[in-house]
């Protein structure tokens, strides 16, 4: 494959681009605009170094710009000669509800179908949909490309997608188990048998992606059998502002109480929850870590109760796997906490896994490799346990080339 993909992932208040090479995973272009929005907003972009490119310097937004005019600015500031290496544009789209089991080419068609899912996910849909709608109308003569965070997990048999709620709900409004983070437990998946010297047909993974979004799956054979996050991404792991798992009855119980609507509780629950609401201090895992060290009770909770629910879903997910060959951790906690993965380590050794303190510290700075105490990749005596720095990038950008190629799954 020759040529660069453009890579979109385009939130409300902030917008990544990157130009990508497929083949090798090389980006001569990264850009990012953030704190849209506000009179705060800022755009960088960042050219590898090389002939005739150079790091460029932050640059000023200019006042509180829209993602929409973000976006137009930074696919206009792209040279003539890196728009002409370009043979696709690939997007990241949260939800494909279960019309989409695969990355898919945008056409008015498959664009009505991604209308119809937005209630969905409404607060990201809109967002994701109009970045396509402003890259095509900046790159109309490039094909562009929906890659779905829930493509991954539609591999999952009823029984692990199904709640146990009226048939109705699920027949009429789609009310079912999703998961998302698909692109990223799919890549650590298939690095993770690389690293282990194994096929990945014949791996059982619990694969852990935490960041200040959490999921965990269960991956058999490179097949998503199960996932930690549902209809919406605030089911399962505890999160950074989410709550993950609560009681549904807490919904109406806090609004009576609070003289709320239940849309309130649910904002709080999304935003004022998790690791901010346990710790009432910050959702940055860094920081609670520090705090707790300092002796912070709170922060010291929150961390034990975000690890404890780490090792407790694992736990769960090999028993939808029949046993299990490793762990992976991932994401910006996953590959950057050291005793965030101590601690869990720790609470998994009733399945066998035991944590090397100097290979964890050492994977402890986004380096993949093995965490635990054997030292034969290949071996099969019992789990492993791995940081796989994930790159939804990369995945979203073979994605995009091989079905510009004409490539199937």
């Amino acid at each position: 494959m020759t040529g660069h993909v453009l890579v979109v992932n385009a939130g409300s208040s902030s917008v990544k681009l990157a130009v990508v090479d497929p083949d090798t995973g090389h980006r001569p272009v990264t850009a990012l605009a953030e704190r849209l929005g506000s009179p705060d907003a800022a755009l960088h972009v960042h050219r590898a170094e090389g002939p005739g490119h150079a790091p460029a310097a932050p640059d000023p937004a200019g006042g509180a710009i829209s993602a929409d005019e973000a976006l137009t600015r930074l696919v206009e500031g792209l040279t003539d000669a890196e728009r002409s290496t370009l043979t696709g544009v690939g997007h990241r789209v949260v939800h494909g509800g279960s019309r989409f089991s695969d990355s898919v080419v945008v056409d008015a068609g498959v664009r009505a179908d991604l209308d119809r899912l937005v209630a969905l996910a409404p607060l990201h849909m809109p967002a994701n949909l109009r970045g396509v709608e402003v890259a095509q109308a900046a790159l109309p003569d490039l094909p562009h490309v929906a890659v779905f965070d829930t493509a991954f997990h539609q591999t999952m048999e009823p029984v692990a997608y199904r709640y146990a709620v009226p048939t109705a709900w699920y027949a009429d409004h789609g009310v079912r188990r999703y998961g998302f983070h698909g692109t990223s437990h799919r890549f650590v998946s298939e690095r993770a048998a690389e690293l282990l010297g194994r096929p990945l047909e014949s791996l059982r993974l619990v694969t852990l992606h935490l960041g200040n979004g959490c999921s965990a799956a269960a991956v058999d054979g490179g097949r998503s059998v199960d996932t930690t996050m549902g209809l919406t991404p605030l089911e399962g792991l505890v999160m950074g502002t989410r709550s993950g798992d609560v009681d549904p009855g807490v919904i109406g119980y806090v609004a009576a109480q609070e003289g709320v609507g239940a849309e309130e509780v649910l904002a709080a629950l999304n935003s004022r929850s998790g690791l901010l609401g346990l710790s009432g201090l910050s959702n940055d895992m860094r920081t609670l870590c520090d705090a707790a060290e300092a002796g912070s009770e709170p922060a010291t909770l929150a961390v034990q109760v975000f690890c404890y629910r780490v090792a407790k879903t694992v736990g769960a997910l090999t028993v939808a796997l029949g046993g299990l060959d490793a762990v992976v951790f991932t994401g910006g906690i996953g590959e950057h906490s050291s005793l965030v993965r101590s601690r869990v380590l720790d609470r998994l050794a009733v399945l066998g896994l035991h944590e090397d303190p100097e290979a964890n510290a050492r994977h402890g700075r986004g380096t993949g490799g093995r965490v635990d105490r054997a030292t034969d990749p290949s071996s099969t005596a019992g789990p492993a346990a791995l940081v796989v720095p994930t790159d939804e990038e990369l995945v979203i950008a073979r994605d995009t080339a091989r079905l510009v190629s004409g490539g199937t799954p």
